[in-house]
């Protein structure tokens, strides 16, 4: 199936990372300056399918990757925040050693965030769409009261991958699909739904099922809160800009501008897209690779 403007990668290899098969793919000339582009949680790279062809011709080689679990990576015995950090500095280093600019979208941008606040060589510029998350108060419990709560999640997760990790999604036909799809991204037209079940979806026998690995749930192996990565972004050196929706979804983090303002990095900017929802480099490609490239260009 196609769609106006969408184009597949030019290439499509895989990465050996930790023991995890990663699938990567690549827009633009193989010579060019890498760009690397992070998908959010539950999705997959093949929603950049018209947003990175517009950066590969502005002369980037753009390159992202299906985190574990999803998209047409391998499938992992267990996931974790840290796990998908790790995985993207694999990434990231096989094609170069030299800062590159990186665009996060949703859970993808909070984790540059702290791949940026760990490791900031890696990085020349960091934009983060629409996936700045806000800085909530964390209530002050003793640290024995801590680690027991933290005992259980991953004793809940655990629990929740033994009765999971033989299941398979639910098949349907192609637009039964897009309309699952539809329940959490509301503001993007049926035709672009259609068109990412071809992408992130396989055609078995008995129907179409997304590849997301049925055991994957929110939140991952292990504890983490919005407000750890918030705590970062004061300390990032590297030119930073926020793009954030200004209209509220189901997969949106729900931050306003005054939550994030006061924990810009220096110089950093944010722009917020009033007339958007959560998937903003969907709703209007053109606009946001227009402002990534300007912001690239001037570097501010």
């Amino acid at each position: 199936m196609q769609f106006p403007g969408a184009q597949a990668p030019a290439r499509d290899h895989d990465l050996l990372i930790g023991g995890v098969r990663i699938a990567v793919h690549e827009w633009g000339d193989e010579q060019a300056s890498p760009l690397f582009l992070v998908h959010g949680g539950f999705d997959f790279a093949r929603t950049y399918d018209e947003f990175a062809p517009r950066m590969a011709s502005a002369g980037w080689r753009v390159i992202a990757w299906d985190q574990r679990g999803h998209g047409d990576s391998e499938h992992a015995a267990l996931y974790g925040w840290d796990a998908d950090i790790r995985d993207a500095i694999g990434v990231m280093s096989h094609f170069t050693s030299a800062p590159a600019p990186v665009v996060g979208h949703s859970k993808g941008g909070a984790l540059m965030i702290q791949l940026a606040d760990a490791q900031p060589f890696r990085f020349s510029h960091l934009i983060n769409l629409d996936g700045l998350p806000s800085k909530r108060p964390m209530s002050d419990i003793a640290e024995h009261e801590r680690t027991r709560m933290m005992s259980s999640d991953i004793a809940g997760w655990l629990d929740h991958r033994r009765t999971t990790h033989s299941s398979e999604r639910k098949s349907g036909t192609l637009d039964d699909l897009a309309q699952r799809r539809a329940k959490m991204n509301p503001r993007l037209p049926i035709e672009w739904l259609r068109y990412l079940v071809t992408v992130g979806a396989r055609h078995d026998d008995d129907g179409w099922r997304w590849k997301l690995d049925p055991s994957m749930r929110f939140g991952g192996f292990g504890p983490w809160r919005p407000e750890w990565t918030a705590t970062r972004l004061p300390g990032l050196g590297m030119p930073f800009l926020g793009l954030l929706a200004g209209q509220q979804e189901p997969m949106g983090w729900g931050t306003v501008p005054n939550q994030i303002e006061p924990l810009l990095p220096t110089g950093g900017r944010l722009e917020v897209m009033h007339e958007l929802g959560h998937f903003v480099h969907i709703e209007q490609p053109a606009l946001i690779a227009e402002m990534v490239l300007d912001f690239l260009e001037r570097g501010r």
